[in-house]
């Protein structure tokens, strides 16, 4: 049921139907999209919210916020911006003059580490719009609420090649969740989400107007906009200025004690070599590029480590289709997964470690999360074998 043509099961074609039955065994925040194409940059998305019965959070209003670019019917549609990726590769810039010969990824990396990120080049499409629920910034989408209510926010970033900054001005956000698993409370003013990822955060409503931002990290343009309204008072207007304060790492974030995993040594070890070809043209796992990739082998009941190697000067959101991790070393004991999650946000030249356990035989795709990244390449599919 996972949806993947041409590993697990065709495409819906044109005029059928096809209905997907699975379980939900863990609540949280998730979404669907397709996997044909970049038809994912064309809208064709949804949140799916699955609720906790025993829900320990205590809040007034849940609200889901997605964000996403969008340049369809604009300036381009996303097979244009796809074919042009293809044919002429990304605009280097500055980073095209960059010696990486002598350069070894590092678990710190260079990106958003720092107040004033180095390496920001987080995506090679530039897009007109950037939207929060398919509402652009002259329209915003409004949270509406009353002074001093509680709220859950739940954050989806859709985008197919856009990393956003999230902040709400005059408010500090407390981050309780990352992909769906719980996390202990920790208080920070922004945080970054790569594509795919996932955060729930509660804010305490203020009295007033006050803007919602993502802000496209690398890229010129308005952010995605929305606005929380509590109150009386001016509608903010759409600005990029309100960066600041702390800024959420992953090393922030300890999972909550019925989410983690035990510790274990990994029964094998699996490298993700992240690489990039012909100034953009292809993007690679391990020397390959899907559909002429290697599988990678895994055997049911083992713990396996996955060692992501980012080699380039750009973000890479890696994604593990059928398994959550956890990250090693992260909210954990140095060695231990610790932060559970099933996207996780390389940046230029760092290099992660995750271990999962082997639970859920089939064929799995593994992918970055940057829609053309993956067209161009970047995809390889974990493989039970007996």
């Amino acid at each position: 049921m996972d949806g993947v043509p041409d590993v697990t099961a065709p495409s819906v074609a044109p005029g059928t139907l096809f209905d997907y039955q699975f379980i939900a065994p863990d609540p949280g925040t998730y979404w669907f999209h397709p996997h044909v194409g970049v038809q994912l940059d064309t809208g064709l998305i949804g949140a799916l919210i699955v609720e906790d019965p025993n829900e320990p959070l205590r809040y007034d209003d849940d609200v889901t916020l997605v964000f996403d670019d969008w340049l369809d019917g604009v300036t381009s549609t996303p097979d244009q911006a796809l074919a042009n990726l293809s044919e002429n590769g990304m605009d280097m810039g500055s980073m095209g003059d960059m010696d990486m010969s002598s350069m070894e990824p590092t678990a710190e990396g260079m990106g958003v580490s720092r107040r004033q990120p180095l390496g920001e080049d987080t995506g090679d499409v530039t897009y007109p719009l950037h939207l929060v629920n398919g509402r652009p910034a002259a329209d915003p989408f409004v949270v509406k609420a009353r002074p001093g209510q509680r709220l859950r926010l739940r954050l989806i970033n859709a985008g197919s090649d856009t990393a956003y900054e999230f902040s709400v001005g005059g408010h500090q956000l407390s981050v309780v969740a990352s992909d769906g698993f719980p996390v202990e409370p920790v208080a920070v003013d922004s945080l970054v989400l790569g594509m795919g990822e996932r955060f729930d955060v509660l804010v305490e409503a203020g009295d007033g107007a006050f803007p919602v931002v993502a802000v496209p990290l690398g890229k010129p343009g308005e952010p995605a906009f929305a606005v929380l309204r509590a109150g009386s008072g001016e509608t903010p207007k759409p600005a990029r200025s309100q960066r600041g304060g702390r800024l959420l790492q992953y090393r922030d974030l300890v999972p909550e004690e019925s989410v983690r995993m035990s510790k274990r040594q990994p029964d094998r070890t699996l490298t993700m070599d992240l690489t990039m070809e012909d100034g953009g043209r292809a993007w690679l796992i391990n020397g390959k590029r899907f559909p002429d990739h290697e599988p990678l082998d895994l055997r049911p009941g083992e713990r396996v480590r996955l060692e992501f190697i980012n080699r380039t000067m750009m973000f890479h959101p890696m994604h593990v289709h059928g398994h959550t991790f956890g990250l090693v070393g992260y909210g954990a004991a140095p060695g231990v997964p610790g932060l559970r999650k099933d996207t996780v946000n390389v940046l230029p030249m760092q290099r992660l470690t995750a271990d999962f356990d082997a639970d859920n035989p089939g064929q799995w795709l593994t992918h970055c999360h940057n829609a053309y990244h993956g067209e161009l390449g970047m995809m390889t599919v974990l493989s039970y074998v007996r």
